[in-house]
């Protein structure tokens, strides 16, 4: 993914800064040898759009340490970018919880409430640091963590794909893209209509 030095120098420090931390931080039990997914090839510092997914995967970004990357998800993902328009120069990619959650044995889990808590933080200061135009969550857990930024009291289901105003950009809730997901909730024909708002508001914005 292409960095954007270039295009932000004042905003490389800072962002060092927050990504060294994250890299440090061992507050959440059970991910102590888990390594944060935030770096520069995280993508752009002046993005136009920032993604919030979930967490990181165990055969995606925790492997490859760049985030929708290396698993059927991160595929979806790339896919819907591509025929979205939407280049690596002007987009973020992020999640609500930095490290890899795993279950005993070893699989993904969904975050835990105090591991998105944990992390919230750093969520925050990337969003402020950006400032992004438009944010989208991707997934349950994703909106919930924005909520917990700045209460937008919505659920998934009653606003996906409907651009709402919160913590002064606009908000773009998608549903997760797991297989499970686009088999049971949300197919993918249907998430190509709901990415389609993005490519919406970034023309109407010019």
């Amino acid at each position: 993914m292409q960095c954007s030095h270039a295009i932000e120098p004042r905003k490389l420090e800072p962002f060092r800064k927050l990504a060294s931390e994250a890299a440090r931080c061992r507050i959440c039990p059970g991910m102590e040898e888990r390594a944060a997914v935030l770096s520069e090839l995280n993508g752009s510092l002046a993005p136009r759009v920032l993604f919030v997914a979930e967490a990181p995967g165990r055969k995606g970004a925790d492997r490859t340490r760049v985030p929708m990357s290396g698993d059927a998800s991160g595929t979806v993902f790339r896919r819907l970018m591509e025929i979205n328009g939407l280049s690596n120069d002007e987009v973020f990619i992020t999640n609500a919880v930095l490290c890899s959650p795993r279950s005993v044995s070893g699989a993904n889990r969904t975050p835990k409430a105090s591991e998105i808590r944990n992390c919230s933080a750093f969520l925050t200061r990337a969003i402020e640091l950006l400032d992004p135009p438009i944010v989208a969550s991707v997934g349950v857990t994703a909106l919930a963590a924005l909520d917990r930024i700045e209460p937008h009291g919505c659920k998934l289901s009653e606003i996906v794909a409907t651009p709402i105003s919160w913590h002064g950009r606009t908000l773009i809730a998608l549903y997760h893209l797991s297989p499970q997901v686009l088999i049971s909730h949300r197919n993918l024909a249907q998430q190509e209509l709901d990415w389609r708002v993005i490519r919406s508001v970034l023309d109407r914005a010019g």
